[in-house]
């Protein structure tokens, strides 16, 4: 048997993120990314796969406005707090903002020439902004409540500014004469859509009183009302050569209405259905059979249906926004010669909390995600769109276990808030089995592992049920019942997890009464009880190899037991907080577990070590499941977050090989660069390395060189902010040593000499540094300073030894003396004069030398005649000199 190679390390890949929370959101103009407002937050959007591009953080509200620039360049967005906020995308920095309104921002319009921006609030004002300026250029007051939508005339040659409000009108202000034109007043309810058709004539607005009417610009007339029976929330006009338009031409060739000069449109609204309009007889040309809009029982009203829509640009089709936060991307499609629209991609903005996931079939190409709703969402991992939706639990979904039966049929099965459980086929994407019995909300549920013919569910009537899948088939019209084989009250309290043994001879359980039981099956006869943890336990499974079960508990331990006689084996210690689940890795060998601290923990059973500790989750990670591969792993939280997990070993063991490599390749071309004195090189190679003893030992060597001090300047000026931060972070360590603060200073001078003052304080962080480099510098100083003043007694006492003599030798030894003195103070206090002393010829020291030597001879021969009080005397003179 070929040996394990255990996995080291897992690359999280965030699959389904939060991105969407209501509210505003707006498409770019080549419809590949999406701006939606989420929580207090801004997020970019790739609209192919709903993967987070960036994030941009506002002023700590819920933005009510968004709006882009025709170029895609700027963002505007405002919110609650009233300020207009211009972004750059491209920095997602904000490049401007102010304040206009006296209420909430409830709509925004970005002109064609993108200069300038129209807001309109709930203060019932619509104002008009120089976008480079940031300054007001237009005032409109006269609507009498909310202002809840605003746009320009799509053609930059006319100055008209549209804007629709609670007071059922649609006004139109001309941008040259700064003043209403028209009010148009034939709805009876809020105005909840404008547009205008593609000729630039016609507008048409929608309301909640469930009626289109279509005014005629020439004369600001009005033209026709479409009654739709419906409160609409969104109308789109329908351009001439696109899809859309081609397929309902030819349905009107069939249908013998062609040659009109009827304008296309779509609604949606309440309904959760799209509609497909032609003006010209106020016919509906299209309507979809049934609603894509899944609605949860226990949804109010303002929560069904669709909340807007919008044509895509460049032709790909029709998106339309749910209020329970879905994207919905359509495309037509003509079905015998007449218009069809296809679901084609369904993105989910907000997931709430995952409850449960699980790998489908057997390419894992899907994941089946139970979140905190009646519905079971089936994700393709590859586009991470929603592929289908399985509803008809009436209560929350709690649990959910995935298998292919031993005819190829892609199974699911689930457990509901609402005592049943329900199967599923993936294929027909229909419920084909419904278990009733239990009496209380079933939370754990488990395939059958070798023969697939049944599942075993518990529940918090504390019993466990054994169900068959004999007699389940496709062709039945209504879902078949399912029959209980076995049934056993197992626990004292809520069960919370069941798993099958891989042979299905045996059956786990774990309650919250502490414990876990052993069944077997089929007749659910007690094996044993694992007695041990000190609270409740959230995950049982068997191990794919040993005869032992691995539990997960709420007093933050995972424990293995030995099922023959329900002995511990092993207790693995790490979580902060509850461990909620715990599944085997590659053969029992290791195994992965997640826990209500918001950490995904790779552990190995032979050596009880935690190999990794993971932490990409900001909540509770409920769910766990593994590939049978055990190639991946899929995490989901509280956090409304699902993670997939890569094995990374290899990758990150080639990395590191690769690293080390390049590390070696690197570190010749140092050692030849100082070879070839090239320090420029050499400097950039170290810090490439990050090497700072070697730096230090280059700029030990530059200190002494003064012809090198270029090729140091010309280093330095290769480095960037950061690189230099990183220089001036060595520098600082160097400093507080006193035997290389030379070397430091050296350093910092060069890099004073070559960084103005303003590119040194855009380096992060070097108040901090220079903050650690300052008392150490003062210190150095000081102690220089010191230095040299003591080197001035030296010379002092020097000239009173005699040592250094005056050249001439005509004069009396006490003139001589105090010549000798006055020039020894001379070149103490003039830095002049020491510089033209070390000047001197080698032949002037030679002739002060045989100087010395013959005074030193006359000295000794007239010794003896000095008196005593001439050496008293200039012993006096010494003293008072000093």
């Amino acid at each position: 048997m070929a040996s394990v190679q255990l996995k080291k390390n897992y690359r999280c890949v965030p699959s389904l993120q939060q991105f969407y929370t209501g509210g505003p959101f707006v498409v770019s103009s080549d419809g590949s990314f999406l701006v939606c407002s989420c929580g207090e937050l801004i997020k970019i959007v790739d609209s192919t796969n709903a993967s987070i591009r960036e994030t941009i953080e506002g002023d700590g509200e819920a933005a009510t406005a968004l709006a882009l620039s025709p170029d895609d360049k700027l963002l505007f967005s405002a919110g609650h707090s009233r300020q207009i906020r211009v972004w750059d995308l491209s920095t997602l920095k904000c490049v401007r903002s102010w304040k206009g309104h006296e209420g909430p921002v409830m709509g925004m319009a970005c002109h064609a020439s993108g200069g300038l921006l129209a807001t309109a609030g709930a203060d019932g004002k619509v104002l008009v902004w120089d976008v480079d300026g940031g300054f007001c250029t237009h005032y409109f007051k006269g609507h009498k409540g909310v202002v809840s939508s605003v746009i320009f005339h799509p053609d930059p040659q006319k100055p008209l500014l549209f804007s629709g409000g609670d007071d059922a009108t649609v006004r139109v202000w001309d941008l040259l004469a700064k003043k209403c034109v028209a009010t148009l007043d034939r709805h009876f309810s809020t105005i909840t859509s404008i547009t205008i058709s593609e000729d630039g004539w016609t507008l048409l607005s929608a309301g909640r009183d469930k009626v289109v009417n279509l005014w005629d610009l020439h004369d600001y007339g009005w033209k026709k009302t479409i009654p739709t029976y419906e409160v609409l929330e969104a109308i789109c006009v329908i351009n001439s050569g696109t899809h859309f338009a081609s397929s309902l031409d030819k349905h009107n060739q069939l249908t013998g209405k062609n040659g009109g000069s009827g304008l296309y449109f779509i609604s949606v609204g309440e309904r959760g259905i799209v509609r497909v309009w032609y003006s010209e007889g106020a016919v509906c040309l299209y309507e979809q059979k049934s609603s894509d809009v899944m609605v949860s029982s226990n949804m109010d009203e303002s929560r069904r249906g669709f909340t807007a829509a919008i044509i895509l640009p460049l032709d790909q089709g029709l998106l339309c926004v749910t209020a329970d936060e879905q994207f919905l991307f359509y495309s037509p499609v003509e079905h015998e010669e007449r218009l069809n629209l296809v679901l084609s991609k369904r993105l989910v903005g907000n997931n709430e909390e995952i409850v449960d996931v699980k790998f489908l079939g057997d390419e894992e190409k899907f994941l089946a995600v139970a979140t905190n709703l009646e519905q079971v969402r089936v994700y393709d991992l590859a586009s991470m769109s929603c592929s289908y939706v399985l509803a008809g639990h009436t209560e929350i979904i709690l649990c959910l276990d995935t298998c292919v039966s031993s005819s190829g049929r892609t199974l699911i099965v689930t457990g509901s808030k609402d005592n049943n459980v329900r199967l599923w086929d993936s294929e027909t994407r229909s419920c084909v089995g419904i278990g009733t019995g239990h009496m209380g909300a079933v939370g754990a549920i488990s395939f059958s592992k070798k023969g697939r013919n049944f599942f075993v569910s518990g529940s918090s009537d504390r019993t466990i049920k054994v169900w068959s899948l004999d007699g389940i088939s496709n062709d039945l019209e209504q879902p078949a019942s399912l029959k209980a084989k076995a049934a056993v009250a197992a626990h004292d309290k809520d069960i919370n997890s069941v798993h099958v043994a891989p042979n299905d001879s045996l059956v786990c359980s774990g309650s919250q009464d502490r414990t876990a039981c052993v069944w077997r099956l089929p007749d659910l006869v007690s094996v044993v009880v694992l007695k041990g943890h000190k609270r409740g336990i959230w995950s049982v499974e068997f191990s794919p190899v040993d005869q032992c079960v691995i539990t997960a508990s709420g007093d933050k331990t995972i424990k293995i037991w030995a099922i023959s006689d329900g002995s511990c084996l092993k207790t693995f210690e790490g979580h902060t907080s509850s461990v909620l689940r715990a599944s085997f890795l590659i053969r029992g060998t290791q195994f992965v577990s997640c826990g209500a601290d918001g950490l995904v923990k790779l552990w190995t059973v032979k050596t009880s070590e935690c190999m990794a500790t993971y932490d990409q989750h900001e909540d509770k990670v409920w769910a766990l499941a593994v590939g049978k591969k055990t190639e991946m792993f899929a995490t989901g939280g509280s956090d409304a977050l699902v993670n997939l997990w890569f094995d990374s070993t290899a990758s990150d063991k080639e990395e590191a090989f690769r690293k080390e490599e390049e590390g070696v390749l690197r570190a010749q071309e140092l050692e030849n660069a100082l070879l070839d004195d090239d320090y420029t090189k050499a400097i950039q190679l170290a810090f490439e390395l990050r090497r700072p003893h070697k730096l230090l030992s280059l700029f030990t060597e530059l200190s002494r060189k003064r012809e090198a001090e270029d090729q140091m300047e010309k280093a330095f000026r290769a480095l960037g902010k950061e690189e230099f931060r990183q220089l001036i972070e060595y520098v600082r360590e160097w400093n507080t040593k006193p035997k290389l603060c030379h070397v430091a200073q050296f350093a910092l001078f060069r890099i004073f000499n070559i960084l103005p003052p303003t590119e040194i304080l855009e380096i992060r962080g070097i108040g901090e540094l220079l903050e650690g480099l300052i008392p150490y510098s003062q210190r150095h100083f000081s102690r220089v300073d010191r230095l040299v003043r003591s080197t001035f007694l030296l010379d002092y006492t020097l000239t009173g030894m005699s040592v250094i003599e005056p050249e001439s030798n005509t004069q009396p030894k006490d003139e001589s003396l105090t010549h000798n003195e006055s020039k020894t103070m001379d070149g103490m206090l003039s830095e002049e004069h020491a510089d033209e002393e070390e000047k001197h010829t080698s032949e002037v020291v030679t002739e002060k030398t045989v100087s010395k030597k013959r005074k030193s001879l006359k000295s000794r021969d007239s010794s003896h005649k000095k008196v005593k009080g001439s050496r008293h005397k200039n012993d006096t003179a010494i003293s008072l000199q000093a």
